[in-house]
């Protein structure tokens, strides 16, 4: 026997559907609203320098310190980059809060060793005498706690004028993958592509790119 359960009366249908359109409200009041310019004004970060060290495990690595300046933090480098990226995202409103108005994030700019892109993640603060948020963790696209952002956010823009670049980040990039593939002797390819099928190939080739043009756009 197959049993089938109540269909949900119209008043509670009627309040769901009015917490859905409060919480997408606030969301949107949120993202409309201007971000503080520090983003130690905007988050509390317990043990910033603990946090920093944990973004550069995460990172694509580079050399954070100073070589000759003492500095108070033990990686000044990022310390100032992570603060200034901030102020560039909130200035740009490319901080994204997700629908229940409960957690934030930024694009932070870097990457993982696999291209991947990390972000800085918040969450509500539930202790109203401190900021708005709290800095909860990086993580990188794909993990399954950024999925609560309906989408997620932009690099920072740092150049107005595209044209100043080498390479245009705004242009659509069309790559023609078979016409390199099949139109290249394929002696000219090292191993293990020489012996790889076309489609093969062309999966290889459009990764090495598309890893190739994120890099460059994240430059």
């Amino acid at each position: 026997m197959i049993m089938q359960g109540k269909e949900p009366s119209p008043t509670r249908c009627k309040h769901y559907a009015a917490r859905l359109e409060s919480e997408s409200f606030r969301r949107r009041r949120l993202e409309m609203e201007s971000w503080p310019e520090d983003i130690l004004q905007f988050a509390w970060i317990q043990d910033l320098d603990h946090k920093l060290n944990d973004l550069a495990n995460k990172a694509e690595h580079e050399d954070w310190s100073y070589q000759n300046t003492p500095s108070e933090h033990e990686k000044p480098i990022l310390y100032n980059y992570i603060r200034y990226t901030y102020r560039k995202v909130a200035e740009e409103r490319k901080i994204t809060v997700s629908e229940d108005a409960q957690f934030a994030c930024f694009n932070t700019g870097l990457v993982t060793p696999s291209q991947e892109p990390l972000f800085a993640s918040f969450e509500i603060n539930r202790y109203p005498d401190r900021q708005r948020w709290y800095f909860k963790e990086w993580f990188y696209r794909g993990e399954r706690q950024l999925n609560v952002f309906p989408e997620l956010p932009d690099l920072a823009n740092y150049f107005d004028d595209p044209t100043c670049l080498v390479f245009d980040a705004r242009k659509d990039f069309r790559l023609n993958t078979e016409h390199i593939v099949q139109q290249t002797p394929r002696d000219r390819f090292p191993e293990p592509y020489k012996s790889m099928t076309d489609y093969a190939l062309q999966t290889v080739v459009k990764g090495a790119i598309s890893n190739g043009t994120s890099e460059q756009f994240k430059n």
